[in-house]
């Protein structure tokens, strides 16, 4: 492993934490990844990281045990990201914690979460009276996984984008897949997504997208910059005028990870598809 690697809890045994821990958060350097896809100035995308957790608990002022669900969005412009086993743990560590009211749950969260991102996080909690308000969603516009193409490329190619648009037919439309696959960037476990790409622009050829889709599988990555190097190639190989980059990751440790890019949209609706 090198240094990077070595301070992660990842791929390392697991111990929860009986109390409460703010320090198990372990935060990453965008500007790690973002010098690679040449992001080191002005980005060219706002959005957010849409955190679900599905695994939250604490106790009652009178050792009650209390859960909820959490969505958590922090900004992509925050110095770092959050890997994501150091927030499991950190969500677990309060587990026999004795808190006095779902708003100081919320603020401490808040303020723990914003430290280690390094910006304000949004935090909002839903307890178990309104899990029965939870819906599943579909991704909007057309599903290319149809598709009859051959493929024989899995490891990241962004050529397989080269000519993919056609500039004399500018359109508006929105593409999904579900085929996206990438994986961890320090275990190499698989991680299952599917991904919404809307834009305006000149028409990109669907087939020529699913094979770059498609050649994540072997490539090694966190989903946040997976999701921008998505984004950079399709605005470096396809100029769209407007981009968005929407992906919807499994759950991993009661945790899903959604990564939103876009030049021209700001917050993204929290869509959980029926795999999350």
């Amino acid at each position: 492993m090198n240094d990077f690697e070595d301070r992660l809890p990842l791929g390392k045994t697991t111990v929860y934490a009986a109390d409460y821990d703010p320090q198990l958060l372990c935060p990453v350097a965008r500007s790690r990844k973002r010098e690679e896809l040449g992001l080191a100035g002005e980005l060219p995308f706002a959005g957010e990281d849409l955190w679900t957790a599905f695994e939250l608990s604490w106790l009652d002022p009178k050792g009650k045990p209390v859960v909820a669900m959490g969505e958590f969005r922090v900004p992509c412009t925050s110095p770092n990201l959050i890997e994501s086993k150091s927030f499991k743990l950190f969500l677990n560590s309060l587990n026999q914690t004795r808190l006095s009211s779902l708003d100081q749950v919320r603020a401490l969260l808040a303020a723990d979460l914003g430290r280690a991102a390094g910006a304000p996080v949004g935090v909002r909690l839903f307890p178990g009276p309104d899990f029965t308000g939870e819906r599943l969603a579909r991704l909007p516009g057309r599903c290319i996984d149809d598709l009859d193409i051959e493929v024989g490329t899995y490891r990241l190619d962004p050529l397989l984008l080269a000519g993919a648009a056609d500039p004399a037919t500018v359109v508006e439309e929105e593409l999904h897949s579900h085929l996206l696959k990438s994986n961890c960037l320090v275990t190499r476990q698989p991680d299952w997504g599917s991904v919404l790409i809307r834009y305006r622009g000149g028409r990109i050829d669907s087939a020529a997208l699913l094979r770059y889709l498609i050649s994540f599988r072997q490539h090694n990555e966190f989903h946040e910059q997976c999701v921008e190097r998505i984004f950079v190639d399709l605005l470096r190989f396809c100029s769209p005028e407007r981009l968005t980059v929407y992906a919807r990751y499994t759950r991993r440790g009661g945790l899903d990870i959604n990564p939103f890019r876009s030049n021209f949209e700001t917050e993204a609706a929290n869509l959980r598809l029926a795999r999350q």
